[in-house]
């Protein structure tokens, strides 16, 4: 939602919540001002976007299941397509497949959109799933926004009355009956406290609990499906938790309560910060569907000519945007995922507002101190490090192929960190496309929170460099991270005492048990019950070539016993049976191609 949007009288404004990302869609009337008159309600003027099927209270299971596996199965449909080099025809190239890649990404994005809330979510945080997806998918889902049309007033004021149990002008003093913006999850409308209080109300969407709870229900479905299939199932991709995380993440976006719990959380942190401003949260009027803000005007941060119309510094705006993320990574542990320039606006005084508190990252205690071993190995250039850290992360199986993760990684190593360090020439959307590429390519994990920061932080870039062209994130980094090498430094000979004195009583424990161990595993031998597990890449792709060799030569034996059938009963007058045994020939043909085509690859690999 934008951030701050213009009313005919010149006021601004705010957006005060993600789910309501997108523009309003329509004008919003003019306020009269002060906001201290009579209480009215109005009927809301019908809106004129697009009428989408899912935008209702009660929902058809049978028509969502429709809806969503004919989704689905055209998706695996077109990736089975573009996988073939005849379809292509201009030639099967590089260039020819990203373009058709990117295609398919914009008609993902766009039927997302027409499915509904619940893919609007999803889709967003696929964006963030950058080990799932080609990066030209990734680069298009995060372009997702909700540009939805707003349901009725009459809802809304069902909706609050049913929330507090009052009608609307016992609780408000006035309440807006057009709403600043509406999106997927709900809309945002203007409303004053009988204390006179100016404050913005956001309202959920009717029926959306009963939608998510019956197309989370499909998706469930489908990720089964996707965990027990034979290809799309393997290479560490576990699709089942992938859908609970999702899920869980889903279900937290639409309970307005933990939204207000997280905005406190942010506004405790920047306290004392001037130069950081967050919307305050009025329990009494908030309930798990409707959350009451404090109204904070502004400036959206992109829009460049009003803040110079207003006196503002474009480029310590920018500073600004870049210190108090690096300080929701680095000191609190609690960041706002994703700080797009809807969700960003500036004050008269120079100060920035954040809006929109319903999907935050946490760092959890003991993670700070892993990627301090992850960046230890970069620092190093030890890529054997990185990978030992990044699985003590979860980012990579144990069980992973490290051959070439470590060419990758060497790869990154050898072309960021070992180059001439120069601040200036440093560019993060480079090093985030490097990392989403090996990321689709290798068995990687990344969690959640790990590519929300580089989301977050390559938003953040791109922001900074539209008020700054000569702005750098990694220059405004460069003390954070002195300070943060200064304090382990400091820890360092602590931290180091302490790993000798583990790894002495690991030795020691290790010492006394030894024997015991070796003398169990000799027992075991001795009674033919020890098991020695290998794993030989090259025996498997063998094993896989006999097998596709075997399956090859029964559908040659059936081929030809299809074909001998046919030409008997076409010269027994038989037609009709011929022509069956002959489509079951032809079906067989093709299938035999497949296998051929298998065995071609295979021998590929192997050579």
């Amino acid at each position: 939602m934008s951030s701050a949007i213009s009313t005919s009288c010149g006021r601004r404004l705010p957006a005060c919540a993600r789910n309501c990302s997108a523009s309003a869609t329509r004008k919003p009337r003019e306020v009269p001002v002060p906001l201290r008159y009579p209480f009215v309600i109005v009927s809301a003027p019908p809106s004129s976007a697009k009428n989408y099927r899912w935008n209702r209270v009660n929902y058809s299971r049978t028509r969502r299941v429709i809806d969503i596996w004919g989704f689905f199965l055209l998706i695996l449909f077109y990736r089975w397509w573009d996988s073939k080099k005849w379809t292509y025809r201009s030639g099967d190239s590089e260039e020819n497949r990203s373009r058709r890649q990117r295609m398919r990404a914009i008609w993902t994005r766009e039927t997302m959109l027409e499915l509904g809330p619940t893919f609007i979510k999803v889709g967003q945080l696929f964006s963030t799933r950058a080990d799932l997806f080609p990066k030209e998918y990734i680069e298009e889902l995060s372009r997702l926004q909700d540009e939805v049309p707003a349901f009725p007033y009459e809802q809304v004021v069902e909706i609050v009355e049913d929330q507090f149990g009052k009608p609307i002008p016992q609780v408000f003093q006035f309440f807006d009956p057009t709403p600043i913006a509406a999106a997927s999850l709900g809309q945002v409308h203007r409303a004053q406290l009988h204390s006179g209080e100016d404050v913005v109300v956001k309202v959920q969407r009717p029926g959306l609990e009963k939608l998510f709870n019956v197309d989370l229900g499909i998706l469930r479905g489908i990720a089964q499906y996707l965990q027990n299939h034979p290809r799309y199932g393997r290479g560490g991709r576990e699709w089942v938790p992938i859908y609970d995380e999702c899920a869980r993440i889903l279900m937290q976006e639409i309970d307005y309560l933990n939204e207000g719990r997280n905005a406190d959380t942010f506004r405790r942190n920047f306290k004392d910060s001037p130069e950081i401003c967050v919307p305050r949260v009025y329990w009494r009027y908030s309930s798990p569907r409707v959350l009451t803000l404090e109204y904070l005007p502004g400036i959206k941060i992109s829009n460049y000519e009003a803040l110079e119309a207003a006196g503002l510094d474009r480029r310590s705006l920018a500073r600004i945007g870049a210190r108090s993320y690096l300080q929701q990574l680095l000191n609190d542990g609690f960041f706002h995922a994703d700080p797009h320039p809807g969700n960003i606006a500036v004050r008269h005084d120079g100060a920035l507002i954040f809006y929109d508190f319903g999907m935050m990252g946490h760092i959890q205690p003991g993670t700070k101190e892993k990627l301090m071993d992850t960046f230890l190995g970069v620092a190093q250039s030890d890529a054997d490090k990185v990978i030992d850290s990044l699985i003590e992360l979860g980012a990579i199986k144990k069980s992973a192929d490290r051959v070439p993760i470590r060419r990758s990684i060497e790869f990154l190593l050898t072309n960021f960190v070992n180059q001439p360090y120069n601040l200036q020439s440093f560019n993060f959307a480079e090093l985030t496309d490097d990392i989403y590429e090996m990321a689709y390519e290798q068995p990687f994990r990344f969690p959640a929170t790990f590519t929300f920061v580089l989301r977050a932080v390559s938003t953040l870039e791109g922001l900074g460099k539209g008020l700054d062209p000569d702005f750098n994130f990694m220059d405004v980094a460069q003390p954070f991270a002195d300070q943060l090498m200064a304090v382990n430094s400091e820890f360092g000979m602590r931290e180091l005492f302490n790993q000798l004195g583990q790894q002495v009583g690991q030795v020691s424990s290790m010492t006394v048990n030894l024997p015991r161990r070796i003398e169990q595993t000799l027992e075991r031998a001795d009674r033919g019950e020890l098991r020695v597990r290998t794993k030989s890449i090259e025996t498997e792709r063998l094993l896989k070539r006999l097998n596709s060799a075997a399956i090859g030569g029964i559908y040659s034996v059936l081929l030809a016993a299809f074909l001998i059938c046919s030409v008997v009963l076409y010269t027994a007058d038989h037609i009709l049976e011929a022509i069956a045994a002959f489509g079951l020939a032809g079906l067989l043909s093709f299938a035999l191609g497949r296998v051929l085509l298998r065995l071609q690859r295979i021998d590929t690999d192997l050579q």
